[in-house]
């Protein structure tokens, strides 16, 4: 699990099988137990969550939007450089 880059202790990350086919560009978010992920296109928004308040997904979609080009190009690399079998520098 490529993590991407953390906020209060949140760690943003993707899973390495993200379906197949690969679904659209979104963000998984893990502090303890709670989690949550998170649609960056079409439109950002939360998918799921659990153990988070209204509160913290607010903070946390805000987090990811404003991280959207960073959280993209991981997303690229990572699962480009995985297609063609080399390991990705995340």
């Amino acid at each position: 699990m490529p993590v991407v880059f953390r906020y209060k202790g949140y760690r943003f990350l993707f899973y390495s099988n993200e379906g197949d086919p690969r679904e659209p560009l979104h963000i998984h978010i893990q502090k303890g137990s709670a989690v949550a992920k998170v649609w960056l296109i079409p439109i950002p928004c939360v998918a799921e969550s659990y153990g988070l308040t209204a509160h913290e997904l607010n903070e946390l979609l805000t987090i990811a939007v404003e991280n959207r080009e960073k959280i993209e190009r991981c997303w690229h690399e990572y699962f480009d450089d995985q297609s063609h079998g080399k390991k990705p520098a995340v």
